[in-house]
């Protein structure tokens, strides 16, 4: 297994200011100093995302990027199980999967995968990472993952495909075979595996998972805020708060994905599920 050498400095639990966010305790938000700490707080449900989810992780990045103090951002699942099981089939499957708030449109799935802020942003995986969670991984900056975590986007098993930005996202954070692999054939990966294919950052003990996050947040932290900021928009591209250079991406992924649901496996898939039957492909 593989882990950093240096010593983890323990969270000051104490110190935590819990931030109020609209998501019926959905997400949970707190800042340690200088850094945001978010977790997805649906361990019954893996952590899947629904609406609430949706609406509290894009209020908590909100949050901060408009507070100076805050460097730094973590995202985490609740339990030692699931980082996040992707959406909420079972939600997509009844129909209530949609959105009015016109800011879950400009935030992307789960309020995350199109949210570009300036701030750095951990994920710290504590489990699976499936579907969408490993969505959520792609967008984020860097990866703390527990030995235990799987990264995977198994959509095709369900009649769908990674529109939250995975179909174009992984083959660029991996080698593009082996991408095609992960995608084509659900297959996870493991956490030791995406530690060796340069995925990941660092692999570590789920018991030292958020010390590990923290520790690395600190070291972001300490150098001069703008600069860092500065630094993340030009590596990532990003320019009036949007990832501009993967504005062709979602415009193909919208267009397919508009196809792709309104065929019958693509309804067929999530009612399987739900059914937890196999599911019958008609290829229409």
């Amino acid at each position: 297994m593989a882990e950093t050498t240096r010593d983890s400095t323990p969270i000051d639990t104490p110190t935590a200011a819990p931030i109020p966010i609209a998501c019926d305790g959905a997400v949970l938000a707190e800042q340690h100093e200088h850094t945001l700490l978010v977790t997805i707080n649906r361990p019954e449900a893996r952590n899947a995302v629904n609406v609430n989810v949706t609406l509290g992780i894009g209020e908590a990045l909100d949050y901060a990027e408009g507070q100076p103090e805050i460097r730094t951002v973590i995202i985490t699942g609740a339990g030692d199980k699931a980082f996040c099981a992707g959406a909420d089939l079972k939600e997509v499957a009844a129909g209530a999967g949609g959105l009015d708030d016109p800011r879950a449109e400009r935030w992307g799935f789960a309020g995350f995968v199109r949210h570009a802020i300036s701030k750095p942003i951990i994920a710290a995986v504590n489990g699976f990472a499936l579907g969408g969670g490993t969505e959520i991984s792609l967008a984020s900056d860097l990866i703390v993952a527990a030995d235990s975590a799987t990264f995977g986007l198994p959509e095709v098993k369900r009649g769908i495909f990674a529109a939250a930005g995975g179909a174009f996202r992984l083959p660029r954070q991996l080698p593009y075979k082996v991408a095609l692999e992960a995608m084509l054939t659900a297959q996870p990966i493991t956490a030791q595996r995406a530690y060796e294919l340069g995925l990941v950052n660092r692999v570590v003990p789920l018991e030292r998972l958020l010390d590990e996050a923290f520790a690395l947040a600190e070291l972001i932290n300490a150098n001069a805020p703008l600069s860092v900021q500065v630094t993340k928009r030009i590596a990532r591209e990003i320019t009036d708060g949007r990832f501009a250079a993967e504005d062709d991406d979602w415009a193909r992924s919208t267009a397919e994905g508009a196809f792709l649901m309104t065929t019958g496996d693509a309804k067929e898939g999530p009612r399987a599920f739900a059914e937890k039957r196999a599911p019958q492909w008609q290829g229409k």
